[in-house]
């Protein structure tokens, strides 16, 4: 889902579930927000170029401003991680309609 200008964000969602939104156009393009761990979220936010995420920061999240400070595989693995904790946080029966796979119940 693309929202309009001027905000122009791309939101990625699972079943209805946000898990990552990215700024697309300037200031700060490519600035994006995700899900974290509570760990993760304490050892980012200490990092310049990383903060809360506007609204969402008690909940673990946290925008990354200052994309270049980090290897593109570790901003994927922040993202991957937020999409399976929004992924899990669905039924079941929703998870195996999205994946294609059986799960345990």
């Amino acid at each position: 889902m693309l929202h309009g200008a001027p905000t122009n964000i791309l939101a990625y969602a699972v079943g209805g579930k946000n898990f990552a939104y990215f700024k697309t156009s300037e200031p700060e393009k490519w600035r994006f927000s995700t899900r974290v761990s509570a760990d993760r979220f304490v050892e980012l936010t200490d990092i310049p170029g990383v903060k809360p995420a506007r609204y969402m920061g008690r909940f673990h999240w946290v925008t990354i401003v200052d994309v270049d400070r980090f290897p593109p595989a570790y901003l994927a693995e922040l993202v991957e991680w937020s999409y399976h904790k929004a992924l899990g946080s669905l039924s079941k029966r929703e998870q195996r309609a999205i994946t294609g796979t059986e799960t345990e119940d």
